[in-house]
Formats: structure tokens, C-alpha cells, sequence
């Protein structure tokens, strides 16, 4: 029974640190928007960790799944939303507000298509992850001050767009944690941790590049297929016409 918990516990410290997010987002010092950043962040290590520990405590179910994307929407949608929005939406009016909204609800459109898909294959994700879209979001808005705000506002649409998209990502939830190593989720945790409040500026930033290239990667790999399929249209035409 306890077992069958434990994955919960984490889904719903990803919530929590959802809405701790959200808080932290609002107060007054600049540090706050790196804290929010990195509960966003530690959000992530607990998604990627939850699913884990349930496939290795056979501790799978319908209930735990729905649990995780409700979860996901508020810490991964919601929160990065808000995020972006004290750092530079709260200033453009009702078009702030559209685009803080708009950003959520891909992810909670992204998250329907695939909870509902049957079967399929579990090596990627068609579309780009809420987990990866939030967390580069939460990381961007740090940014704020080298980057304008058309870039963030231009940056925000695109993650949107890819949320709800038909582009490939790796799945990298499927790699397992063996039963005889399960002493790494609580070292995952605590190197997490205590890199965060050791450089609690700097860890988000740095955070933000592995999530950008992740993005990015499924973009570059779609156009390369799509060029691959126009060389391999134009040559049978060229067949056909010689």
C-alpha cells in the first residue's frame, strides 16, 4: 500500500512547488523570480521521478496518471506563465493577460492529445513537452534584461506553438531506475538542492540551456525530414520525367 503512495507524494510535490512558484513569482525582490524559477525546476525532477518509481514499485495507475497532468498544467503551464508575466506581460494590458492564458492552455491541450492517444510509439513525444516548455519559460524570463521584450513575447508564442505541434521529441521518461538502485532519487534530490541554494541566481540560468537545445533539437530534426522529403519527391520526379 505504502508503495503504491509514494509516486503520488511526489506528483503532489511537483503541484506544490507549482503553486510555491506562483508565489515567489509575486514578491518584491529580483531574487524571488530565481527561486520560482528553481522550484519550476525541482518540479521537473520530481515529474521525471514519479512516473519512474511507479513503473519500478509496479505502483502504475489510471489515478496516478491524471494526478500527474493536473499537476503538470499548474507547474509546468500556470506557473512559468505568471512567471512571464510579472517579468513583462503585466505591462502590455489585455494582451498580457491573452498571452499568460494562452500559454497554459497549449499545455493543457498538449496534455489531452497525448493522455488520450492509444497506444503509439513510446520512443518520443509528438510535440514538445509541457515539462520542457515550462521549464524553459520559468528559465527564459530570468533573462529579461539581456533579451527584449518582443524576443520573450516572440519566445513565448513559439514554445506555445510547439506544445500543440506535430514535432518529434525524445521520450526520455521511459529510461528506468533499476530496484537496485533506487538510493539515486534521493541523490538526484539532494544534488538538485543544494546546487540550487549554493548559486540560487546562477542554477536556473545555466538550467535554461540544456532545455533551449532540447527544444530546439526537435525543431531542427523536423525541417531536416521535411528537406530529406522534398530531395526525395524532386528525385522521383526527375525519374519519372527522364
Amino acid at each position: 500500500m505504502i508503495a503504491r503512495i509514494i509516486p503520488n507524494l511526489f506528483t503532489m510535490g511537483n503541484l506544490f512547488l507549482g503553486v510555491i512558484a506562483m508565489l515567489l513569482a509575486f514578491r518584491d525582490e529580483p531574487i524571488y523570480l530565481s527561486y520560482a524559477a528553481i522550484m519550476v525546476i525541482i518540479g521537473m525532477v520530481l515529474d521525471g521521478l514519479d512516473g519512474r518509481l511507479a513503473r519500478m514499485l509496479n505502483a502504475q495507475s489510471d489515478f496516478g496518471k491524471e494526478l500527474d497532468s493536473l499537476s503538470d498544467i499548474v507547474t509546468f503551464g500556470v506557473a512559468p506563465a505568471l512567471i512571464m508575466y510579472v517579468v513583462i506581460l503585466q505591462d502590455m494590458g489585455w494582451i498580457g493577460i491573452l498571452l499568460t492564458g494562452l500559454f497554459p492552455i497549449c499545455g493543457a491541450l498538449r496534455l489531452a492529445r497525448f493522455n488520450s492517444a492509444v497506444g503509439g510509439n513510446t520512443g518520443y513525444f509528438v510535440g514538445l513537452p509541457i515539462t520542457a516548455a515550462g521549464g524553459v519559460l520559468a528559465t527564459l524570463a530570468l533573462y529579461h534584461q539581456a533579451f527584449s521584450s518582443v524576443y520573450l513575447v516572440l519566445s513565448m508564442l513559439g514554445l506555445s506553438y510547439l506544445m500543440i505541434s506535430n514535432i518529434k521529441y525524445p521520450n526520455f521518461k521511459k529510461v528506468g531506475i533499476p530496484r537496485s538502485a533506487y538510493w539515486v532519487t534521493p541523490l538526484i534530490m539532494v544534488i538538485v538542492g543544494v546546487v540550487a541554494v549554493r548559486f540560487p541566481s546562477q542554477f536556473p540560468m545555466i538550467v535554461f540551456i540544456p532545455l533551449v537545445l532540447y527544444a530546439l533539437y526537435g525543431v531542427k530534426k523536423n525541417v531536416d525530414r521535411m528537406v530529406r522529403k522534398r530531395r526525395c519527391e524532386k528525385t522521383e520526379e526527375e525519374v519519372i520525367n527522364s
